[in-house]
């Protein structure tokens, strides 16, 4: 069973003691599942219908940018998968678990703003972590960003970067976004509907587009159906 307490200080830790506390907690999904799972909402998104192990999946920043990173890891993280957030001390908890993180298998792993001790701290996650969310500096090296897509690949786990990546298998961008909700100035914002580009090597150099609601007015992740309609009034749109 998990004792939150083990993750106390989890950020001080050095790679040693993360693969220690991870080998003493870690449960439910097997590194011989290649394929980790995705919310029903986002079937399609990937190649092969979910997040393969030892992948590397890059989100342009712009508009809805952590939300589509924190929806793609929910659905490992709902099936029993670690997940690990490295030098993100701006995001939001509410936000992950209102995405579908669970909390208890999610540590938020503080890291230098940059250079080779940010790459180290990253590196001692991806060992430690099935799915690793990092926000990278302004500018990460082609030789850092080589070698953390390597140790990724090697160790089965999915390096999933907000912002631009040397090397990604595939990457992600929200080309449009619509907020649902306000009328003649005044309401709330109950749904945002997204159209995301999918692009990359491989299986993924084909681009597919997909709207999507994230999240829907009921805050789930929901594919739409029907062509996305004009924007009525009431509504507003955001490029991104």
């Amino acid at each position: 069973m998990f004792d939150t307490r083990d993750m106390a200080g989890v950020d001080r830790m050095g790679a040693a003691q993360l693969q220690e506390v991870v080998a003493r907690t870690r449960p439910v999904v097997h590194a011989g599942e290649q394929v980790l799972p995705l919310l029903p909402g986002l079937a399609g998104l990937l190649p092969g219908a979910g997040l393969r192990r030892g992948s590397t999946v890059a989100v342009t920043p712009g508009a809805a940018a952590t939300s589509l990173a924190l929806a793609v890891a929910a659905g490992p993280s709902r099936a029993g998968s670690w997940c690990a957030a490295v030098g993100w001390p701006s995001l939001g908890l509410v936000a992950a678990v209102e995405a579908g993180i669970d909390l208890a298998r999610f540590p938020l792993i503080a890291a230098p703003a940059s250079g080779p001790e940010w790459a180290s701290v990253t590196a001692a996650v991806v060992d430690a972590f099935d799915i690793v969310l990092v926000l990278p500096p302004l500018r990460v090296g082609a030789a850092h960003a080589r070698r953390l897509t390597a140790r990724a690949r090697e160790r089965g786990s999915v390096l999933l970067v907000v912002g631009a990546w040397e090397g990604a298998d595939v990457r992600l961008a929200v080309r449009q976004a619509t907020w649902h909700g306000l009328e003649r100035g005044h309401g709330h914002l109950r749904a945002r509907l997204v159209d995301v580009v999918t692009e990359g090597r491989g299986a993924a150099a084909r681009p597919r587009r997909m709207s999507l609601w994230l999240p829907d007015a009921d805050g789930e992740v929901r594919r739409q159906a029907a062509a996305p309609r004009p924007v009525a009034r009431g509504e507003v749109r955001v490029a991104g």
